[in-house]
């Protein structure tokens, strides 16, 4: 073919005319990438879990109580925690009581109660101090065995009863190991607080749920102190002493606080009427018909 007869064909237009100067088309949108998730709430759930994990395996069965319990640690990591906490205490209330008269009326009281209960079963080295402080109304065990009352509370009581009721208080938180307890439960609040804060990363978060944490293991410290009372109450009444001496301790208790004490959910410490009500249903259950004759007040 002869090339002037080539012709191109016309261009194509579009039925709807040509663009307008200046205009672009619109680049094509991509769809947005998927979000993978929030690592310090994955981070922070591990850390709870963790937390809770830890308490839920450190379970170990106590025979006294008859009571499944969450500890941290064995019972000669108790030991060695309360022999070394034993001279801050000392330091603290002024060290032992001159009157050696007052102690070794202390120690026979202690050690019978120990000897005549469940108490004497366990492996807990029990030492009963008389403290000098004369003003702070007070009686503790550490872990392991060391009961402790101070003059000011010993000097209030009227009879050897009330002296066995706070003795055998003391010892029921030892054989329950409580501090135990408490310390395994304060890991984990300690540990689930840490969480949140790692999840939220908000400091306010976090201190609400400390402030959670703290009220939980109030609740936790006033049901140790009612099942020390229950304890205490078997263990002087196996001893031959009157179990309702400990009610005129917890009078005597009130008496001393001058009602000041903080609403019930505030405190560590059961109010006085919630007290005084399980030790009488406890004095009941040990003695259905009435507490006999001959025991020592």
């Amino acid at each position: 073919m002869p090339r002037s007869a080539y012709r191109r064909p016309p261009a194509r237009r579009s039925p709807f005319g040509s663009p307008p100067a200046g205009y672009r088309r619109p680049m094509r949108q991509q769809p947005a990438p998927r979000k993978k998730g929030h690592p310090r709430l994955w981070l922070g759930l591990f850390l709870a879990a963790l937390a809770l994990f830890s308490y839920t395996c450190s379970k170990e069965y106590n025979p006294v109580t008859g009571e499944e319990i969450h500890i941290s640690m064995s019972p000669h990591q108790e030991i060695a925690l309360g022999l070394k906490a034993t001279p801050q205490m000392l330091e603290q209330y002024g060290g032992p009581h001159p009157d050696q008269r007052a102690q070794q009326m202390v120690d026979r009281v202690g050690f019978g109660v120990v000897d005549s209960s469940a108490a004497k079963n366990t492996e807990w080295q029990y030492e009963f101090t008389l403290l000098r402080d004369p003003k702070t109304i007070n009686a503790f065990a550490l872990p392991g065995g060391q009961v402790f009352i101070t003059a000011a509370l010993f000097e209030r009581l009227e009879t050897e009863g009330q002296l066995a009721g706070v003795l055998g208080h003391e010892i029921g938180h030892v054989v329950a190991r409580h501090s135990a307890q408490r310390m395994a439960k304060q890991q984990l609040s300690q540990g689930m607080t840490g969480a949140v804060l790692v999840a939220s990363g908000s400091n306010a978060e976090a201190a609400l749920a400390a402030a959670v944490a703290s009220m939980v293991n109030m609740k936790y410290g006033r049901e140790d102190e009612l099942q020390s009372d229950e304890l205490g109450v078997k263990f002087m009444a196996e001893a031959g002493y009157d179990p309702r001496a400990m009610i005129g301790v917890q009078e005597i208790l009130n008496e001393a606080a001058g009602g000041g004490a903080p609403p019930e959910f505030m405190s560590t410490h059961p109010s006085t009427g919630n007290r005084i009500a399980i030790i009488q249903e406890t004095i009941d259950e040990v003695y259905p018909n009435g507490v006999p004759s001959g025991m020592i007040p």
